[in-house]
């Protein structure tokens, strides 16, 4: 589980910012949400949600864990070596040139890791990795430019992978291409984070590639059995389920292949291509419809279903950027409550996400579905930096309503709407 994510110097995020899972000292005893896990001895939550008017960084929040990610996974084998590090810093002042760093801490069978970077755009400067297998720091690796020190208890190869990591390459990007037997499930860890974004989601024509590509990037492993005509695959009946669950009037999908005419420098062709139905609840027994033609919101929702369900079945972290994208309020309360509770979220899965859905903070559709100290905000200060802080640095009282004093500014974090109204009258 994550515990901890720091960013400096990433797109607006000019200062040092910081987001944390642990839980604060609120709520009752037998709050679900809060999660105690072994190797951390305080809390953790299953679900942070940023809030903030249009463009005061809370997405660039995200980017940066985007960016972390890439970087590990990808910039020793496919980062051009003579192209220097793709990074993106603040875009103005004499911080803009300063370098960028990236540090997270997780939890990774039961075992606290911290890993980050500090890079410039020629060249990562700085690297290490701290571990704490029986409650006490060990440090595996650091790294200061292209001078590496290693610590006794990380084994193996560590001078050879040395050898090949490039200015421009993570330590650990390369140890994992060498398959460095003790950082390779920290490696895994990485790869199996999902960062989805607004532009991920499925809209307009939909083919059946694009689904099928969908569930690929939700999971880990291989594309799902269904689409190779196993109609007993478990990820589709938790697919249908969500679906239902959802009460977006679908009960049943299917695959099937359907007769096309393409236009081909040889002219018209016809050809057979599979496509993807759906079933409404209905008493006619033909209430099947395309997938291109269901509703924005459907799709919407098919398109974060794979990452959704790969994280509830195999635990692991999830960020989204605009969850509440073409979504109902309930639907979009519905997913949070399916993180939040540890029956559908066994394996202590995270959803990470932005959103502008004040119904989440409010009590109009039952019990709030989060807490105070799932809430994150996000504005600029006068220099245009983002600055990135929780809700409870405010101290709201248990009864407050989140929702309204939000919407009143009561926190900060929302649009400055005065040269908007002084033109409306």
């Amino acid at each position: 589980m994550l515990i901890e994510f720091r960013v400096e110097n990433h797109r607006s995020v000019r200062d040092e910012q910081a987001l944390t899972m642990e839980a604060g000292s609120l709520g009752t005893s037998d709050d679900l949400r809060v999660r105690k896990i072994d190797g951390h001895g305080k809390p953790l939550l299953p679900v942070a949600a940023l809030y903030g008017a249009n463009a005061s960084g809370k997405s660039n929040v995200l980017s940066a864990v985007a960016f972390l990610r890439g970087a590990v996974l990808h910039s020793h084998r496919r980062w051009p070596p003579d192209e220097g590090v793709p990074r993106e810093q603040f875009s103005w002042g004499p911080e803009s040139g300063k370098p960028s760093l990236f540090e997270i801490t997780f939890l990774l069978h039961g075992v606290r890791h911290q890993y980050g970077f500090v890079t410039d755009n020629e060249r990562f400067t700085e690297e290490w990795l701290y571990v704490w297998p029986v409650g006490r720091r060990q440090m595996w690796f650091e790294r200061e430019g292209e001078s590496f020190k290693f610590g006794s208890h990380l084994q193996g190869e560590n001078r050879v992978v040395e050898e090949i990591t490039g200015k421009n390459a993570l330590f650990l990007s390369a140890a994992a291409q060498y398959r460095h037997e003790q950082l390779m499930p920290i490696y895994s860890w990485f790869r199996a984070m999902r960062v989805r974004a607004s532009s991920d989601r499925l809209g307009g024509q939909v083919p059946f590639y694009q689904l099928r590509t969908a569930f690929r990037m939700g999971r880990s492993s291989e594309q799902l059995g269904f689409f190779d005509g196993e109609e007993t695959n478990l990820e589709v009946d938790a697919l249908k389920d969500l679906l239902r669950a959802a009460d977006v009037g679908i009960v049943d999908m299917r695959v099937e292949d359907v007769e096309e005419e393409i236009e081909t420098s040889n002219g018209p062709r016809r050809i057979r291509r599979p496509r993807i139905f759906f079933r409404h609840q209905s008493e006619a027994k033909n209430a099947w419809l395309p997938l291109e033609k269901e509703s924005q919101g459907t799709l919407t929702l098919v398109g974060l279903a794979p990452a959704i369900i790969d994280a509830l079945g195999r635990g692991g972290v999830l960020f989204v950027d605009e969850l509440e994208a073409s979504l109902h309020p309930l639907v979009g309360a519905y997913i949070v409550r399916q993180f939040n509770d540890p029956e559908t979220n066994p394996k202590g899965a995270q959803l990470i996400f932005t959103t502008h859905d004040t119904n989440l903070l409010g009590s109009s559709l039952g019990e709030p579905a989060l807490r105070r100290d799932q809430i994150w905000l996000t504005e600029k200060n006068s220099e245009g930096a983002t600055i990135l802080y929780p809700l409870t640095d405010y101290k709201p009282r248990k009864a407050e309503n989140l929702e309204r004093g939000y919407l009143q500014g009561r926190y900060g974090a929302i649009p400055f709407l005065g040269e908007l109204a002084r033109y409306g009258t």
